[in-house]
Formats: structure tokens, C-alpha cells, sequence
């Protein structure tokens, strides 16, 4: 048995097949001869009419479709997801109408970070985005294994993905590119101290939460709002691999997550997660003292408790991995009636930009593939017409123009949303809004054990490798505002005498404010440093094993889990 539990490996599916279906071409003839190319004479130079040649080179340039900036290295699977209790009082969206109500559903896991060749077994976010397939339309739940992120913005969201992906220049992992942009922006901390935690290598996708990190609204049959958080929590419980531990998986298995969850699948331990509400009324979202759309800030589970929604289960492999997943695309903008966005700022970007990456990657017609296409809707009427790549009758002959006089087509004025309050339009700098970065990264630091701040500790020094003294100044700071033995441990760790860093709390109440903040020393201390090489973290119990969530079958072990504030 290996560490995820599984008993063997999968078994072959090589069969031999009792008649040899015919070769064919993509025009249906039959191959007449797949060993040898047409030539001019025996030893002579092939031939352009060798037509089946050209048709395998040209098919082999086009097989690779353009990769995702993000999020490239994927598994997924399909499931059900069944209600298992009433929140039509939040909602009313068909998808949770009646306790017992089954819907179909496909699930894709990645890391964000790595390209398609990429290890599995690496430090990074966990991305866990769920395509609901309803009879109102595909919900697409987009989210990761962590309740926060690194930004509150969109500005930079773009500056993130080039920080923590190559360099131009070398082509290689930057430590201090990566890590100047994270200490340079304060409201990332919460999240990079996820990351440096335990939690930051899941050991396989089927043991992580998912949460949908941003704020969505909930809607119901009297077209009242609540504002709510999605949270997944796996009934598998929590299982983490030290950087030791992972070293050594990725030496032996790259796709450990995506062999691991197929082979759980394919051996009938179907994987299974809760669903969860956290449910905040408009009145309470003017009240609380942070920003609920702030997406680098969680909810306090004390105060917005989770309600239970309902269970998915995953029980069914792709039959073809680059048909069902590597074409699966996922939109924040796949929303159904009694569910909506919120001012997110984040959420707001995600809902142009994704979509708009699905067709520059696989096509304007993107939900027309099987994986992708609303299965759920009975009678679907789309009005998109054309295309490359349409595949469904393009809408026949009907008239395809809104208004006409002959009752093609009808909007569905009834079930607009209810009016949300805005502002007047400029350019708000959110630092002016809420500039606490620390209060919660130290809320988390304070609820771990002594063993996890250690391994919090010297994962830290190991990421940041040789990146500026500079950089681990600004870094050890950070921390330090949040709690001091945090920045007290990561300083020991980096091999830094504490004593030598600038502790001095610094206004970053504006972007201008933050950017001198970030200028500190930069003089002095901009150059590089050896790697730091701590002494290797002591293992968690059963090996990386988090023992916060002791009953996956009831929250008593989430209401102890400091990853879940």
C-alpha cells in the first residue's frame, strides 16, 4: 500500500483485439500502406502524391493546442454532486432545489506554476476549478485549494504570472524575481505563508480542500442577495509531503497526483467532498471591519459559520485525456440563475479573461466540445452563429436575429438580479480602503503548532534561495508585523541576525507609500546571498499527515484547522 492508500498499480489496458479495425484517413478511405512512403524507385527520393504521408506530418505539427498561461498541468475525472441538505432559503438555483437532487459534473486539479512537463509534487497552489452541468446551464466553480491569494487587484495579476514562472534570460525559475514581487506587495503574505506551510505540497489531489477563494452572491426565490463563499471540504481528510518527502516522489513518479487520483478512480475509492456555504448578509458586509471582496482575506469561520450543502463524488475517468481535460475550459461567467458575482476586483478580471483565454486556445466554439457543452439543458438555443470549428447546425435556417416577428427567441428579464449598490467610477486605491496585511497572516501563524512553524520556517529559507538581502530584509519585516517569532523563526532560518533587519513598521496606507516601503535599503542591501541550507524540517506525524482534521465525516475537525481561519 502506498502512502495515498492505494493497494496496486493500475492494471494494463492493452487488449488485443479480436479483428483489426480498418486504417483510415481522415477523409474515411482505407491507409493502403502505413510501413513504407511512395518513392521514385526503390533507392529514390518519396513522392509528393504519397498523400498519407502528408497527412501524418501535417496532423503531427497541429496536435498541440496552445498551452494555458496557468494552471497547464492538469488531472480530472467526472462525478455527481447530490444535495444533502435545504438552502433554497439562499437560493434559487435549480442545481440545489430538493434534498436527493443528483447533478452530473466534471472536476480538473492543477498546478499553477508548472508547465505541462511539470512534477506534480511541487510547492505551489493547487488549482480546483468544477464544471457543473445543470439544467439552467454549466456552473463553473473556478477555484484552488487555498480560501486566499497573492493579489486584491488585477493590475498585477499578470506581473505574478511572469514572477513566478522563467526568467527571459536564463529561462529558469527566478527565486528573487518570484520573491521581490511577493515582499514588495504586503497583502500577499497571508497567502505565501499557505504556500511555506505544510499545506503547501498536497501528497495527491484527492486529500486538499477546495475553496472558491472569492465572494460570489446567492440569490433566491424573492430575489433577496446574500453574499457566500464555497467550500469544499475532502472526506478523505488532509495529507501533505514534506520538500524532503517530495524530492523523492518527483525523482521517482512526476505525475504522482494524476496516477494517484485515476488509479483511485479506477479501483471504485471514489474521492468525495463537501460542500459548504458561508453565507454573509449585505447588511453585515457593510459592517464587519475588512473588506469581504477582498480576495487575500477570509472570512472568520467563528462569525460566518458553514452550512452544509451537499457531497460530490468523483467516480469516472476520462477516456481520453486531451479530449475531456486538456480541452476542459473553466469561466467564472458559467453562473446560473441564483447565483452571481460580487465587486470582487479579482473575480471581475477572471470573468473577461478567462473565457477570452478558452478562445484564443481552442476556439470561439469552445463549449461545443463534449466536455465543455451544457448537457444539462434541455432544448439549448444558443445565439452564437459561425465560427471556426461549429459543429452543432449552426442554428439551421431559423431567424437569427432579436427582435423579429416571429417568436425566435426570448430573454429572461424575470430573473434579473436584484440591484447591486456602486459608486462613483475613478481609480480607487484599495491601500487607502484597508491597508491591514498582518492581522490575519498572523491569525494563522499563531493557530499552528510548534512543528508546523517550523517546517513554515525553513521552507521559507530554502524557497527563497539567493534572492537580495534586500529581499529577505523586506520578507523577515513582513512577517514580523504579522507576529514577531514569525519573523523572529524565518530570520534564524535564513541564517539573518534578527538584530540586523529594519523592524520598523512603515505607513503602506497608498501605492506610493508601499513602493517607499519597498525602496528601504536598496542601496545597501541589494546583493545577492548564498542559499540558505536549515536544518531539515522535522516530519509532521505520519509523515506529513496533518492531524488537524481528525473526522473527515463532520466539521468538528475544520473548526480546529488553523488553514481554515
Amino acid at each position: 500500500m502506498d502512502k495515498n492508500g492505494l493497494v496496486k498499480n493500475s492494471e494494463s489496458r492493452n487488449q488485443v483485439v479480436p479483428d483489426n479495425p480498418a486504417l483510415h484517413t481522415d477523409e474515411g478511405a482505407p491507409v493502403i500502406n502505413n510501413d513504407d512512403t511512395m518513392t521514385a524507385g526503390r533507392r529514390g527520393p518519396s513522392v509528393l502524391q504519397d498523400t498519407w504521408l502528408q497527412e501524418k506530418l501535417a496532423n503531427f505539427s497541429r496536435e498541440v493546442i496552445p498551452e494555458r498561461r496557468m494552471h497547464a498541468k492538469g488531472s480530472g475525472a467526472f462525478g455527481t454532486f447530490t444535495v444533502t441538505n435545504d438552502v433554497t432559503k439562499y437560493t434559487k438555483a435549480k442545481i440545489f432545489s430538493d434534498v436527493g437532487k443528483q447533478t452530473e459534473m466534471f472536476a480538473r486539479f492543477s498546478e499553477v506554476a508548472a508547465e505541462r512537463g511539470g512534477a506534480d509534487a511541487e510547492r505551489d497552489i493547487r488549482g480546483f476549478a468544477l464544471k457543473f452541468y445543470t439544467e439552467e446551464g454549466n456552473w463553473d466553480m473556478v477555484g484552488n485549494n487555498t480560501p486566499v491569494f497573492f493579489l486584491r487587484d488585477p493590475k498585477h495579476f499578470i506581473d505574478l504570472n511572469r514572477a513566478i514562472k522563467r526568467d527571459p534570460k536564463t529561462n529558469m525559475r527566478s527565486a528573487n524575481t518570484n520573491w521581490d514581487f511577493w515582499t514588495s506587495l504586503p497583502e500577499s503574505l497571508h497567502q505565501v505563508t499557505i504556500t511555506m506551510s505544510d499545506r503547501g505540497i498536497p501528497s495527491s489531489y484527492r486529500f486538499m480542500h477546495g475553496f472558491s477563494s472569492h465572494t460570489y452572491s446567492l440569490i433566491n426565490a424573492n430575489n433577496e442577495r446574500v453574499w457566500v463563499k464555497f467550500f469544499f471540504r475532502s472526506q478523505q481528510g488532509i495529507q501533505n509531503l514534506t520538500d524532503q518527502e517530495a524530492a523523492q516522489v518527483i525523482a521517482e513518479d512526476r505525475e504522482s497526483h494524476q496516477r494517484d487520483l485515476f488509479d483511485a478512480i479506477e479501483f471504485g475509492q471514489y474521492p468525495k467532498w463537501t460542500l459548504y456555504f458561508q453565507i454573509m448578509t449585505e447588511e453585515e458586509a457593510k459592517q464587519v471591519d475588512f473588506n469581504p471582496f477582498d480576495l487575500t482575506k477570509v472570512w472568520p469561520k467563528e462569525d460566518f459559520p458553514f452550512v452544509e450543502v451537499g457531497e460530490m463524488e468523483l467516480n469516472k475517468n476520462p477516456e481520453n485525456y486531451f479530449q475531456d481535460v486538456e480541452q476542459a475550459s473553466f469561466n467564472p461567467a458559467a453562473l446560473v440563475p441564483g447565483i452571481g458575482v460580487s465587486p470582487d476586483r479579482m473575480l471581475q478580471a477572471r470573468l473577461f479573461s478567462y473565457p477570452d483565454a478558452q478562445r484564443y486556445r481552442i476556439g470561439v466554439n469552445y463549449h461545443q466540445i463534449p466536455v465543455n457543452y451544457p448537457r444539462g439543458v434541455k432544448d439549448f438555443h444558443p445565439y452564437s452563429r459561425d465560427g471556426q470549428g461549429r459543429m452543432d447546425g449552426n442554428g439551421g435556417g431559423q431567424i437569427h436575429v432579436e427582435p423579429n416577428s416571429y417568436g425566435n427567441w426570448k430573454d429572461h428579464k424575470d430573473m434579473a438580479e436584484p440591484p447591486m449598490d456602486a459608486g462613483d467610477v475613478d481609480y480607487y486605491d484599495f491601500r487607502g480602503d484597508d491597508n491591514d496585511y498582518y492581522t490575519q497572516p498572523g491569525i494563522l501563524f499563531n493557530r499552528m503548532t510548534p512543528e508546523q512553524q517550523l517546517v513554515l520556517f525553513e521552507n521559507t529559507a530554502r524557497a527563497m534561495g539567493d534572492a537580495t538581502l534586500q529581499i529577505k530584509h523586506r520578507h523577515i519585516n513582513n512577517c514580523y508585523q504579522a507576529d514577531p517569532k514569525y519573523g523572529e523563526g524565518v530570520a534564524e532560518a535564513l541564517g539573518i541576525d534578527i538584530n540586523t533587519v529594519d523592524l520598523t513598521p512603515t505607513p503602506r496606507d497608498s501605492d506610493q507609500a508601499n513602493r517607499e516601503a519597498n525602496a528601504r535599503g536598496a542601496e545597501d542591501l541589494n546583493v545577492p546571498t548564498e542559499p540558505a541550507q536549515p536544518v531539515s524540517a522535522k516530519d509532521l506525524p505520519e509523515k506529513g499527515r496533518d492531524t488537524n482534521v481528525q473526522d473527515p465525516t463532520s466539521l468538528t475537525g475544520i473548526m480546529d484547522d488553523p488553514f481554515v481561519l
